[in-house]
C-alpha cells in the first residue's frame, strides 16, 4: 500500500491545492513503512492538476491532507484514492497513525478558513 502525503517543511501541507511536495510512503502487509519518497507538485496543484492521475500511477491508495476543496476530492476519489482531510502534524507520526487506524476523515471542504487538528490526527 502506498500512503501519500502534501508536504511541507515534514509536516502536512495545510493547504492541498497549495503544496509544494508530496511524500509518499510505502507500507508493506505487516503495517511497517517500507520507504518513502518526496516528489515536487505539478503546476496547478489541487483540482487544476493532474495530480490525481499521477498519484494512481504511482499506486497510492490513500492520501492523507489538511483541507481540500470539493473538486480536488471528487478527482482523487475518482482515481480510487481514499482521502482523509484535517490531517495535521510531522507527516511520518501522520502516516503511522493512519496504520495503527488513528485516522478518520473530518469531511470539511476547505473554504479558505483553516482548521488545525492536534499534532497528528485528521479528525476526532
Amino acid at each position: 500500500m502506498k500512503i501519500a502525503i502534501p508536504t511541507k517543511e515534514n509536516i502536512v501541507n495545510e493547504h492541498f491545492g497549495h503544496c509544494d511536495l508530496y511524500t509518499i510512503f510505502s507500507v508493506n502487509e505487516m503495517g511497517k513503512i517500507l520507504n518513502s519518497e518526496i516528489f515536487p507538485a505539478p503546476e496547478g496543484c489541487g483540482c487544476k492538476s493532474e495530480i490525481a492521475g499521477i498519484l494512481q500511477e504511482k499506486g497510492v491508495k490513500v492520501l492523507l491532507a489538511g483541507n481540500m476543496g470539493l473538486g480536488a476530492y471528487t478527482k482523487l476519489s475518482n482515481a480510487g484514492i481514499r482521502v482523509y482531510r484535517g490531517c495535521s502534524g510531522d507527516v511520518k507520526v501522520l502516516a503511522e497513525s493512519y496504520i495503527q487506524g488513528l485516522i478518520t476523515d473530518n469531511g470539511e471542504e476547505c473554504h479558505h478558513k483553516h482548521v488545525h487538528g492536534e499534532e497528528h490526527t485528521c479528525s476526532h
